[in-house]
């Protein structure tokens, strides 16, 4: 009987010891899974943050020729013409179908998107587009407060004080490259631009918040063509009303060939590299990170269209700088299976 007993215990331990081995080596591949879909999540985030410093540029050139309304509309019919073909592909191999209910819930973020599309464009007849880039990195502040009324997951990173410090430090940098913009007092940014630029910067934000249940349940791809259709579709009565809809037909060739090159980059590629970062790291943590894009706007507007900051509006975008760096260095939990439960 000892015997029996002796096996019984050391084939009861094998067994632990294999149960052990299984669960340890389940965990490692949640562990690299993990860390593979935040490496994901940050490299799309920073591509974004790389093409994002151009769109005020690309806007600034185009009013010159394009009323805001058309302007909007063509860059987002091409946009959606050139995500179209990989739309197709994802549908032929497989996973969500477009039906009534992914109009309905790609919906919701399209209408605050047309209205940031036409009026950060506005915006641009008031104030330089380094300024305006940084300007409207004041939607972290909208983000982190719509982020914790419609996430319950996106608490904890919005919790941490590095996010809370960075938030803070950025929205006192975006908003003293404004405030200490040459002319203020003389009025040469007036107050309906500030108006309308903040109208732009909150409709940015709740556009970030709305899009994530989309992207979450039928993936980048596919949300962002259905959205980029739906947008186009919204633009069209708008610019009949409001614009030239025969814009393309008395401009350059040269003017065009900018607008395609914004329309592809900026909004297809863009839209879609943020829609992934969304779903790896989450709203809040995304959109904090964008503080990092008016660097590069600020370098490129210089350069391009000659726009200048005073000494305090440099030290406002150094401070906006360290609060994205404060806010890159927050931890996020797993959003994705959660997101896809809302």
């Amino acid at each position: 009987m000892g015997d029996l007993s002796f096996q019984s215990e050391q084939i009861n331990a094998s067994k632990e010891a294999k149960t052990m081995k299984r669960l340890d080596s389940t965990r490692e591949i949640v562990d690299l899974r993990r860390r593979a879909n935040l490496s994901e999540g940050y490299g799309a985030v920073f591509a974004t943050i790389v093409i994002w410093s151009t769109p005020s540029l690309f806007q600034y050139y185009l009013i010159r020729y394009y009323d805001p309304w058309a302007q909007n509309f063509y860059r987002y019919s091409v946009a959606c013409l050139a995500i179209a073909p990989f739309v197709l592909y994802r549908i032929q191999r497989g996973g969500p179908r477009f039906d009534w209910r992914s109009v309905l819930i790609c919906l919701a973020p399209c209408l605050p998107n047309v209205v940031h599309q036409v009026t950060q464009v506005v915006a641009l007849f008031y104030m330089g587009p380094g300024v305006y880039a940084i300007f409207t990195r004041s939607s972290v502040i909208f983000t982190a407060l719509l982020a914790l009324a419609f996430f319950p997951e996106e608490r904890h990173v919005i919790r941490q004080w590095q996010f809370q410090l960075g938030t803070f430090l950025g929205l006192i940098g975006a908003f003293g490259v404004v405030w200490f913009q040459p002319g203020w007092k003389a009025g040469h940014i007036a107050l309906p631009g500030l108006f309308i630029a903040f109208t732009a910067t909150f409709c940015w934000a709740l556009y970030g918040i709305l899009v994530k249940r989309p992207s979450a349940q039928l993936g980048s791809i596919r949300s962002f063509g259905l959205i980029s259709f739906i947008t186009s579709a919204l633009l069209l009565p708008l610019t009949c009303a409001f614009g030239k809809i025969n814009t393309p037909l008395h401009v350059g060739l040269h003017v065009n060939l900018t607008l395609i090159v914004s329309a592809v980059s900026c909004i297809t590629l863009a839209h879609v590299l943020y829609y992934v970062a969304i779903r790896e790291i989450g709203v809040a943590l995304a959109q904090t990170l964008q503080l990092l894009c008016p660097a590069g706007a600020l370098a490129l507007s210089a350069w391009i269209y000659g726009e200048r900051l005073a000494h305090a509006q440099l030290w406002s975008a150094a401070v906006l700088l360290l609060g994205a760096f404060l806010a890159m260095r927050v931890k996020p939990i797993a959003t994705t299976e959660a997101a896809e439960n809302i």
